[in-house]
């Protein structure tokens, strides 16, 4: 796991330069770095080693030196990659998974090598020869990259956007069509990020750079596509896969351990693991709904293996806050970041690998908001199209007691879901927005576009179809990312592998809801390695006790010292928020998302806008 870097151009001082991006991103990359430069291009590499400790340095080259990469992810199928490659006639000088990058682009050539890779990973390849510059992302997201173009002409890209504040023709300001869709889906939603010019490159996506133009496309989609069989078929074949995918992830030359709460996605990935160590974390507070150590702890005792856990105080989350924002890059409100960078500090200290079970809610239908009430199931036996149609007379009409109900029951989330989150709707946000804030992209376009893809499927397939495009790059694997590397930690995800989401895409969506829970089918598969008691524990996420603490008059003087500063006025009507924080402080609302949400946009644009230092060059 690493962090890369890299520029076009030919800049004086092209070395202190990358030097500086590299810096800016060493939680990333401990071990060591390297650069390398020529008269057209500069590329940085911080490494964190866990594959091939002694020969894993980049950039690294072919053989001769025609071609140089950076690279961040790990290649699960590299061995047989390699052997491959080695039988077609070419040389490896390492055993790491780097090396099986470039001669495979040697051999396959860039758009088919990516479709063969099996892994999560975000790599450039600079062909000093052609002058071209190639990258990718992985299919899910797992990996950041970040790139962007000068005035000057100028490509540049990094695993974080911070690196990219080193470079003197970075010009550093905010997106002002950003915090719009913000405030409704409460992370970054558009391919465009906070800073005004910078662009994530989507998930599947690869890309070349050549003489100043920038071309991207999709080498993979998620299809889900049921096959015929028996539950009982599709969960022994499930647990056979996620055992394998586990085996495949586990694969290190340094410690693994693994994140485990009480829910059956890090216990199914913790009994097939089977680590040393197991990490788990929650929060001091009268209700036990925010801690699920003591079932994690109970679970490793019957596996056998050993438990480290601590307690999270108020105080702890308030005090890392603007770190947690910094190590972020963009503003993202989901409180459950904020435990996972204690979680992730806390396992940092014995293990350098965890394994985690994020992604399998997207792919086999875990939320709540995918499930069905049994008012819902028979109001659903009327025909869809006098379901539609009275829908979208609801949707005309002010707000009356069965509004929602009738829209959500019509069969078209395209009318209703926009993912897994929803704090403000536009027209709260725009409330609340100065008025050079209000153009955003409207939240109906930014999912429109997802859901066309798959505007024939069934209603349960476009709502996974549009958090896997959405909410999992945008807001789940984001944070998994940036708080893990935060404490130079490298987090995998087995459930978001290629043989497992293969193995997804087949299963028809009986075998997912059920009356009886949701992730039905992957419940019954680990049955088969968990008890009954974690194999069907309800869904709880990570909670976090903000609507406690936001009426504890200390922390809400924290937040008001923010909502009453003179930036916060560039973006809000500042009495608006006072009233969402006195509303919320005396009891006479639950606004503790909407405080959340904006209270962290402050917290980001400060950390990054006002407290930022950059670097001279004379």
């Amino acid at each position: 796991m690493c962090g890369i870097v890299g520029f076009s151009g030919q800049l004086k001082y092209k070395q202190e330069i990358v030097n500086n991006m590299m810096d800016l991103m060493i939680h990333r990359g401990p071990n060591s770095a390297g650069s390398y430069t020529d008269a057209d291009m500069a590329l940085g590499f911080r490494r964190l080693s866990i594959i091939d400790l002694a020969d894993g340095s980049q950039p690294m080259y072919n053989e001769d030196k025609s071609l140089v990469l950076v690279y961040n992810g790990e290649i699960y199928n590299f061995a047989s990659l390699r052997e491959e490659l080695i039988l077609a006639g070419h040389t490896f000088v390492t055993h790491c998974d780097s090396e099986v990058l470039l001669h495979g682009y040697e051999q396959y050539g860039g758009r088919e090598l990516v479709k063969k890779l099996r892994g999560m990973f975000a790599f450039v390849i600079w062909d000093k020869n052609e002058k071209k510059l190639f990258g990718a992302r992985d299919m899910f997201g797992i990996k950041p990259f970040y790139y962007t173009t000068t005035k000057e002409g100028e490509f540049m890209f990094a695993s974080e956007i911070k690196s990219m504040l080193a470079h003197p023709h970075f010009e550093r300001a905010v997106n002002k069509n950003a915090l719009l869709p913000y405030l409704t889906f409460q992370y970054s939603a558009t391919e465009e990020t906070f800073f005004a010019g910078v662009y994530k490159l989507p998930p599947a996506h690869c890309f070349e750079w050549k003489d100043g133009e920038f071309t991207k496309e999709r080498y993979w989609d998620v299809n889900f596509d049921a096959k015929e069989g028996t539950l009982e078929e599709f969960s022994n074949a499930l647990d056979e896969t996620v055992h394998a995918s586990v085996a495949a992830h586990k694969i290190s030359d340094v410690p693994v351990g693994s994140f485990l709460s009480g829910g059956v996605d890090s216990s199914y990935i913790t009994a097939c693991l089977m680590p040393d160590k197991t990490f788990s974390v929650g929060f001091e507070s009268d209700q036990n709904k925010f801690d699920e150590t003591n079932e994690a702890a109970e679970l490793s005792k019957r596996l056998g293996i050993r438990n480290i856990r601590r307690m999270i105080t108020a105080d702890e989350c308030f005090e890392a806050f603007p770190t947690i924002q910094y190590h972020m890059d963009e503003p993202q409100s989901n409180p459950s970041s904020v435990p996972l960078y204690f979680l992730a500090e806390l396992a940092s200290r014995d293990v350098t690998v965890v394994l985690s079970g994020e992604g399998a809610d997207e792919i086999f239908a875990g939320y709540e908001w995918y499930d069905e009430t049994p008012m819902m199931r028979r109001y659903k036996k009327i025909p869809q199209p006098l379901r539609l149609a009275a829908a979208k007379v609801a949707s005309a009409l002010p707000y009356f007691k069965g509004h929602d109900f009738i829209i959500k029951s019509s069969g078209r989330p395209e009318d209703y879901f926009i993912g897994q989150a929803k704090i403000f709707s536009e027209k709260e946000a725009k409330g609340i927005l100065r008025d050079e804030y209000k153009n955003g992209e409207r939240v109906r376009d930014i999912t429109g576009n997802i859901y066309r893809r798959v505007r024939e499927r069934d209603e349960l397939t476009k709502k996974q179809y549009l958090d896997l495009m959405l909410w999992l790059p945008g807001d789940i694997l984001l944070k998994a990312d940036k708080m893990s590397m935060a404490h130079s930690l490298e987090l995998r995800v087995p459930f978001l592998d290629k043989e497992v989401m293969k193995m997804a895409e087949d299963i028809p969506s009986k075998y997912k809801i059920t009356p009886e829970n949701t992730k039905y089918v992957l419940r019954h598969a680990a049955n088969r390695t968990l008890p009954d008691e974690w194999a069907n524990r309800e869904k709880k996420g990570f909670p976090v006790p903000i609507r406690l603490w936001l009426r504890e008059e200390k922390y809400v003087q924290i937040v008001r010292r923010y909502f009453e500063s003179a930036y916060a006025s560039e973006f809000f009507d500042t009495d608006a928020l006072i009233k969402l924080l006195d509303d919320h402080a005396s009891g006479k609302a639950n606004n503790a998302r909407k405080i959340w949400t904006t209270f962290t946009f402050l917290v980001w644009y400060k950390r990054f806008f006002i407290d930022f230092i950059l670097p001279i060059y004379n």
